[in-house]
C-alpha cells in the first residue's frame, strides 16, 4: 500500500549543517568574507528583508560552493560553509549530519530554510 503525502505532512522548514568560519556584525560583512562580491551580498541581504527579519542568507560562489550568513543567538552573523546536500526535514537529523562534518575543533551550527 502506498501512502499519500498531503501538504500538512510536508514541513515548512528544512535544516542544513554549516561550518562556521568567522563572526561579523552584519550579514553583508559575513558574505563578503566568504568571497561573495559586495554588490551581490548587498542584493541578497536586501532581498531577504522582504520576508521580515532574516536569520539566514544563502549564496553560491564561483565553483558552486554554497555559503551562508547565519544569525547567531547573540545577534551577530556567522560566515559559514553551508552543506545543502545534507539538508534534512528534522532538526535532530541535521544535528547528526553536522556532527559527522565537525573535525579538529571546528564550530558548526544549523541553518533553517523556510518554504
Amino acid at each position: 500500500m502506498v501512502e499519500k503525502t498531503t501538504m500538512n505532512d510536508i514541513s515548512s522548514e528544512r535544516y542544513f549543517p554549516a561550518i562556521v568560519c568567522a563572526e561579523f556584525d552584519s550579514p553583508i560583512d559575513a558574505l563578503i568574507s566568504l568571497c561573495v562580491p559586495q554588490d551581490e551580498a548587498m542584493n541578497l541581504v536586501a532581498a531577504s528583508w522582504r520576508s521580515g527579519e532574516p536569520s539566514c542568507v544563502l549564496a553560491t560562489i564561483d565553483g558552486g560552493r554554497a555559503v551562508a550568513a547565519l544569525r547567531t543567538t547573540d545577534g551577530r552573523w556567522a560566515a559559514c560553509n553551508a552543506f545543502l546536500d545534507h539538508c534534512c526535514v528534522s532538526r535532530s537529523e541535521a544535528e547528526r549530519q553536522l556532527k559527522k562534518l565537525l573535525k579538529r575543533g571546528r564550530r558548526g551550527c544549523l541553518g533553517v530554510l523556510q518554504r
